[in-house]
């Protein structure tokens, strides 16, 4: 039964021997050199100011709501419209009420302000 598996584990041999030559190559050639703007606390492009203990804006919340109910509607849509004419009215008036709750979500974003950029 070995010959068959004989590819797949040179392939894992080859992966796992790229992965360490890289790691060996990066730390011989790779000197650190710190400094401190190196070392500064800086992420997303913007320095970063107060400390990690503050309160959350509520805007981050909102645009990820916004985002799921996006995606929930592309996953759900598709596949509905690829067997609507099978499905008849009944996963018509279906379609309509997950619309309909879909649609609440995003007058709810609306409404709080989450899509004023």
């Amino acid at each position: 039964m070995l010959p068959p598996y004989v590819p797949i584990l040179i392939l894992g041999g080859a992966a796992l021997s790229f992965a360490l030559i890289t790691l060996l190559a990066s730390s011989l050639l790779g000197k650190p050199r710190p400094t401190p703007a190196k070392s500064a606390i800086y992420e997303c492009g913007v320095p970063a100011v107060g400390t990690a203990r503050e309160r959350f804006p509520i805007k981050f919340y909102l645009v990820c709501m916004i985002f799921i109910l996006l995606d929930v509607d592309a996953a759900f849509l598709y596949p509905w419209a690829l067997i609507f004419r099978e499905l008849g009215m009944f996963g018509f008036i279906e379609m309509l009420v997950f619309v309909g709750l879909l649609g609440g979500g995003f007058v709810y974003a609306w409404k709080t302000g989450a899509l004023d950029w």
